[in-house]
């Protein structure tokens, strides 16, 4: 008969600390507890921490602690990730205003672009694209502190891990200094009678542009020619008009954001007019909202709700944000033709009143740029989502609508590598007779054995709604024995709503087939995290 031998307790009290043998045991039996869901990662508390523990006061704290930065956290609304920093120091105040997305739009990773406002070696406040005015109006409050800050807290901020202002990163590998990409072909992925428009988009990479399946890709995009005439008219300045070497037609195209219109613009609007436009214009200048309509106003309805308005082209042109590049999750894998990348880019287009609005980027693709052309283009390297090093370890992927695209470019890797993991994907969309992306490749691949199980959820099939959390809850017994096995787990898509759905669904279903309590199922998908099993790609 064979019997299952208890492992030995890994020793994290030293036999140094001040400690009896039974206090030891028990601090190390405890200790034991709490360690990860594979037991690695243990480390044995210093003498000084011990000390520390036996006295009832906290351990020693590293130079300038973030304590774990629990705001960095895409799903967190900027709210509650203040809250978390509230006890915090200024410097990891600025780091929690960031939308934690770590996109590299703005030049840094988040803790960085803080560090660097923090440090006075980045004295531009509005370049988180993804926070938005929520991000800039809070980083501008903080920053206005770093004045009054004490200096040994000045004195404890990190110094950037980045090369000096002077020396450019390698080429295409950061927004400062972009490659080139040729634009090969694109195909609408739709079909009739679909209610989106999305495209799949296939590029030639310049030579010595490399990239990794779980990264993303970066593009200048510019803003649409009928938008940029729409607002010299309202401005009432010629096209032509000098900005530094450039005309201001030329600027409004490729160099500034038309959407939405900054609080800087307010600001300028509210030095040039007067009585209760000026009221309103500070109002919106603050942050306030006097008529209900501040969500709606991109650059041309700011000035069209300000009629007669004519600010001068330098001054506006000051007022106005930069135009970002957008980035999105490459939809393949450089394995089985290098230099060769694929998008796949939902067309944004929505209407406010009796004007259309368009997204920058996604509508360039879509209807300004032709195969043939050009672009400016850099690789964002993944932070923290990317194929397990063992390619024997199974994975799990959470994807839908456009949330599919690293999916897909995780299969075509592991079948250019012929890896054995399991792969199991959970792919949705509104209807499966028009919005099923890549069906003719997926089924090939589960008919292939590649692709062990896909899951499907449409939301508009039916009476009843169904999201892939709903299918993940419907497997739950399968999806927690896949966990057991070591599965990883991917999420990709909308931080908002759908990661917050699929993390809940997950932990109900440690909580059902794990045979835990709500709080140990939580603790068990945080831990998941931690050690990098539990991966989201989220915007």
């Amino acid at each position: 008969m064979s019997q299952n031998m208890t492992p030995p307790l890994p020793m994290l009290i030293p036999d140094t600390a001040p400690f009896s043998d039974e206090q030891r045991a028990w601090l190390n039996g405890f200790f034991a507890g709490l360690v990860s869901l594979d037991g690695a990662g243990v480390t044995a508390l210093s003498s000084e921490q011990a000390s520390a523990l036996l006295a009832g006061g906290p351990a020693p704290a590293a130079e300038d602690d973030d304590g774990g930065a629990p705001w960095h956290d895409q799903t967190l609304p900027i709210g509650e990730r203040m809250q978390l920093a509230d006890s915090k120091p200024l410097r990891w105040k600025l780091m929690a205003a960031m939308a934690q997305q770590d996109c590299g739009q703005c030049g840094y990773d988040c803790r960085n672009y803080s560090a660097a406002i923090f440090e006075g070696k980045e004295t531009r406040l509005n370049l988180c694209a993804p926070g938005g005015k929520d991000t800039a109006r809070m980083v501008k409050m903080l920053a206005e502190q770093i004045g009054s800050v004490p200096k040994a807290e000045a004195a404890a901020a990190p110094s950037i891990d980045a090369a000096p202002a002077t020396a450019l990163p390698p080429r295409g590998t950061s927004r400062d200094n972009p490659a080139t990409a040729k634009v090969l072909s694109r195909r609408k992925l739709n079909k009739d009678g679909s209610e989106k428009e999305t495209w799949h988009i296939e590029f030639d990479l310049e030579e010595g542009l490399a990239y990794e399946a779980g990264d993303s890709f970066g593009l200048f995009p510019g803003n649409d020619p009928r938008l940029v005439e729409m607002v010299l008219t309202t401005l009432g300045a010629p096209g032509d008009f000098p900005i530094a070497d450039r005309t201001l037609r030329a600027v409004l195209t490729d160099s500034v954001s038309l959407s939405p219109a900054p609080d800087m613009l307010f600001q300028l609007i509210s030095y040039i007019t007067g009585g209760d436009k000026r009221k309103k214009a500070r109002a919106l200048a603050n942050g306030e909202d006097p008529d209900g309509d501040a969500a709606t106003l991109d650059v041309l309805a700011a000035l069209e709700k300000f009629p007669g308005i004519r600010p001068d082209p330098e001054a506006f042109v000051e007022a106005l944000d930069p135009l970002q590049p957008r980035l999105y999750s490459i939809s393949s894998s450089p394995k089985p033709i290098p230099g060769r990348l694929s998008l796949t880019v939902d067309c944004v287009r929505y209407q406010i009143g009796k004007r259309q609005r368009l997204g920058v980027c996604s509508t360039g693709l879509a209807e300004r740029v032709a195969p043939g052309d050009t672009v400016r283009v850099y690789v964002q390297k993944a932070h923290n989502f990317a194929l397990p090093a063992d390619p024997n370890q199974p994975i799990i992927m959470i994807g839908p609508g456009t949330g599919v695209a690293p999916f897909r470019a995780f299969l075509h890797e592991r079948q250019a590598v012929q890896a054995p993991g399991k792969n199991w994907l959970f792919f949705g969309h509104q209807r499966s007779a028009c919005d099923f992306f890549y069906d003719d490749e997926l089924n090939a691949m589960k008919r292939s054995g590649l692709l062990t199980r896909l899951s499907l959820a449409w939301s508009r099939d039916s009476g009843e709604k169904i999201y892939v959390q709903d299918r993940m809850r419907e497997v739950g017994r399968d999806l927690w024995s896949w966990l057991t096995e070591g599965a990883n787990i991917y999420v990709c898509g909308d931080a908002k709503r759908m990661a917050k759905d699929v993390e809940l669904a997950l932990v109900d279903i440690v909580a059902q087939h794990g045979a835990r309590s709500a709080a140990e199922a939580t603790a068990f998908v945080s831990d998941l995290k931690k050690h990098g099993r539990y991966q989201q790609d989220v915007y």
